[in-house]
């Protein structure tokens, strides 16, 4: 199915009856990624999976986008489809967009489930700044050289030598908002939801460490943390039996 959401189409699918829970996907991924959830909760709930825009069969979007983009289209993809008061489970980036969303008070959120969640601002390091060093100043001397046909390819090649793996499959819209959205922090946000909150994480998670699903669980009021020794940034796809159980505990009471 599609909606239409400022202009752009936005692919979604629903499934089930009862309480309305909303399934935002990650980064590069689209409303598939989270079937496993998905065909868990049909049997109790009335589910809808979201292409987010910029992915899956979604449009994308004109501008580059940022963290507050994200939680006005989960706003707007709400209010279109007269969803009220719904769960929402977001995993990686459809966890930034829902912290937003909730933290800005721009939906009535039930409960929410955030797994392997950005939104948290990665720490500096000394490696990771030499390496933005040397990079930065690698770019200055190709900018400065003759504009040969050998230079501009070298530049080429250069820049798309940078960042990580989901930064080169992006488009360059995306590009330009990952850029923008990873130098913004939720924090702020994370204080201000105040629906009950089940963080599920991988302990091997490497693109949303451990120690940032921590300081969420500090800074959401009311939030638990549920970890996995052997997962990693899909923990539950990794874990997802483990998972599964400890979802069905928390909603428990939200069944129809």
């Amino acid at each position: 199915m599609q909606v239409d959401i400022k202009g752009k189409k936005i692919n979604y699918e629903v499934e089930g009856d009862g309480q309305a829970v909303i399934l935002l996907h990650g980064w590069l991924a689209n409303l598939e990624t989270m079937k496993p959830i998905a065909r868990y909760l049909v049997n109790n709930f009335k589910v809808y999976s979201v292409d987010i825009i910029g992915f899956g069969k979604s449009d994308e979007p004109d501008e580059p986008m940022h963290a507050d983009d994200y939680g006005n289209f989960v706003k707007d993809f709400v209010e279109t489809l007269n969803i009220e008061n719904p769960i929402i489970i977001g995993h990686s980036n459809g966890g930034r967009a829902a912290i937003n969303a909730v933290g800005r008070k721009l939906i009535n959120c039930k409960k929410l489930i955030l797994i392997d969640s950005a939104g948290i601002k990665n720490k500096k390091t000394l490696k990771g700044m030499f390496k933005v060093g040397i990079y930065k100043l690698g770019k200055v001397i190709l900018n400065i050289m003759p504009k040969t046909k050998y230079i501009e390819a070298s530049k080429k090649e250069y820049m798309s030598s940078a960042g990580s793996d989901d930064y080169k499959a992006s488009s360059p819209v995306l590009k330009k908002t990952m850029v923008n959205i990873l130098k913004e922090d939720q924090s702020e946000n994370c204080k201000k939801i105040d629906c009950p909150t089940l963080l599920i994480w991988g302990e091997k998670d490497t693109a949303t460490q451990l120690w940032q699903a921590k300081k969420m669980e500090k800074l959401i009021p009311n939030a638990g943390l549920v970890s996995y020794p052997n997962a990693g940034h899909f923990s539950y796809i990794d874990n997802l039996t483990e998972v599964e159980a400890v979802i069905k505990n928390f909603l428990t009471e939200d069944k129809k």
